[in-house]
């Protein structure tokens, strides 16, 4: 596969150097130059054998098309399963079951497989610099953590995240810096991408990014979202329509790929918190940026979702991209409500976002909708016990991993939303 740029100013790059990049020279986002169609795919047994067929086409060179099975063994050796919620028709899309106990753990881990694959073995270590609003962050560092020839540095804006999303921010030590960014994620966000953009600091200093910037992030996590589809349709024989909690919009641009690449996904709407630049430009405003606003759902406050660029690149328009996708926002008192009525109207006991969802899934109800609906949960709830088990009147149990994890001494660095701040740091002997 090759790729190219939103921006068009980057001659077309084989994928192996696109991945190893993160962003292009021209400061767009690298997306494949031609979309492969999976009109033959089966589900296979497991989630592992289901992204090893739907990758096959885009790691279609070497080293990473013979490096592709042991990648998927790694990268999903944990399940993503569709659960049947209390109203027929309902369903959860878990993507919780890894070992930071929120979806960014996949990608993460294929990440970090390939790059590892990618990297000559006398080149000098990569830093790998990440901005987190509260689950990727963690994810990247436990697919890095201890990793030969890697280092990593996470941004995430302080005080804006959960406690326990915060301590598994900062508890890897080893080759993973942590720094508390005094500002937004978008700030963070915008930090990373001055870095990577830097030339000069480039040509000192190896870097690459495990946002979902990075194409390295999104096509994997195409890969849960075919198995789910695949494995309705067989069963039912229509279409799975999903909702897709958003920030950032990499989990919402992997789901459009899913269906772009021919696969049994249906329609797809975006659950956004107060955050709402998305829904008000899918109720035909234009697009613009705006400052992010701290919400219960904090993974999803961002106010500047760098993947709607590679939504614009795919449509010719923007009413071919409003007719595509659909969005709404939810605010902290719907947020709040959901949560506390989920265990008896669904059944389950939701995050903060996988609550917007639970909120969407149940305005189109109220709207006379009928089809199949899949939720995605995002997180675990237990990583955010302070909101969640206060609504519903519970402890949570906490999953191993999450324990395990809660378990480690953390330690943070504070910095200021300053890129020569970062940019010292980044330079500073180990």
């Amino acid at each position: 596969m090759h790729c190219v740029s939103t921006r068009g100013r980057t001659p077309r790059t084989a994928l192996a150097r696109a991945l190893v990049a993160g962003l292009a020279p021209d400061g767009g986002l690298y997306v494949p130059e031609r979309i492969p169609t999976l009109d033959t795919v089966q589900p296979g047994a497991t989630l592992a054998d289901t992204a090893r067929a739907v990758l096959a086409p885009c790691l279609d060179g070497p080293p990473l098309r013979d490096a592709l099975p042991a990648l998927c063994a790694q990268a999903y050796a944990f399940d993503a399963p569709l659960r049947p919620l209390a109203r027929r028709g309902d369903h959860l899309l878990e993507l919780f079951h890894g070992p930071t106990a929120a979806f960014k753990d996949y990608a993460a881990r294929f990440l970090a497989g390939t790059l590892a694959r990618l990297r000559p073995a006398d080149a000098p270590p990569t830093t790998i610099l990440v901005a987190t609003s509260g689950d990727t962050g963690a994810a990247v560092a436990s697919a890095f953590h201890r990793r030969p020839g890697f280092a990593v540095v996470i941004l995430y804006p302080a005080c804006r995240v959960s406690p326990r999303q915060a301590h598994g921010l900062e508890c890897w030590g080893d080759n993973v810096r942590t720094f508390r960014v005094q500002g937004t994620f978008d700030d963070c966000q915008r930090l990373t991408k001055q870095a990577l953009a830097d030339d000069a600091l480039r040509a000192r200093l190896p870097l690459s990014s495990a946002n979902s910037i990075s194409l390295g992030r999104l096509l994997p996590q195409v890969a849960y979202y075919a198995h789910a589809a695949l494995r309705f349709f067989a069963a039912h024989g229509e279409p799975l329509n999903f909702i897709v909690p958003t920030g950032n919009l990499g989990n919402a641009c992997a789901a459009w790929l899913a269906r772009r690449m021919g696969l049994p996904v249906g329609a797809l709407v975006l659950a956004c918190n107060a955050n709402d630049a998305l829904p008000r430009f899918f109720a035909g405003e234009d697009y613009r940026p705006r400052p992010a606003r701290a919400t219960l759902a904090n993974a999803m406050d961002v106010g500047a979702p760098s993947n709607f660029e590679r939504l614009r690149h795919w449509h010719r328009d923007d009413a071919e991209l409003r007719a595509a996708l659909r969005a709404f926002a939810v605010d902290d008192a719907a947020i709040a409500d959901t949560i506390r009525q989920a265990p008896a109207r669904h059944g389950v006991v939701p995050c903060p976002h996988t609550a917007t969802g639970l909120h969407v899934l149940e305005r189109l109800r109220a709207e006379g909708d009928a089809r199949p609906w899949a939720v995605v949960a995002t997180a675990h709830p237990a990583k955010f016990e302070s909101i969640v088990e206060p609504l519903v009147g519970q402890a949570l149990a906490v999953p191993p991993a999450l324990a395990a994890t809660l378990a480690r001494p953390a330690r943070g660095e504070p910095l200021a939303a300053d890129y020569a701040a970062l940019r010292r740091q980044l330079q500073a002997p180990a």
